[in-house]
């Protein structure tokens, strides 16, 4: 969020564009990673991964017209139970 010279009114908002949660100019409690990638600027490096992660999941589906479920994990049985 920047505010104008005068300090009255918000000049302008300035969001993560993965979650949203909105970046001050020159906070007192400025979070150290705070990162810019692709032109933008995120509030963490996780942002950015998460972000590209995403689209690599929707590039998938619209290659294979399905999706992967990487909370299901197939083992093969070594025969103990």
């Amino acid at each position: 969020m920047k505010f104008a010279p005068n300090r009255l009114y918000v000049e302008s908002y300035a969001k993560c564009p993965n979650c949203g949660i909105l970046l001050y100019e020159n906070p007192a409690n400025e979070a150290p990673d705070t990162t810019q990638a692709n032109g933008q600027i995120y509030c963490s490096a996780w942002c950015v991964t998460w972000e590209a992660e995403r689209e690599e999941r929707r590039r998938e589906v619209a290659e294979t017209g399905t999706r992967r479920n990487p909370a299901i994990v197939v083992e093969e049985s070594s025969g103990n139970i």
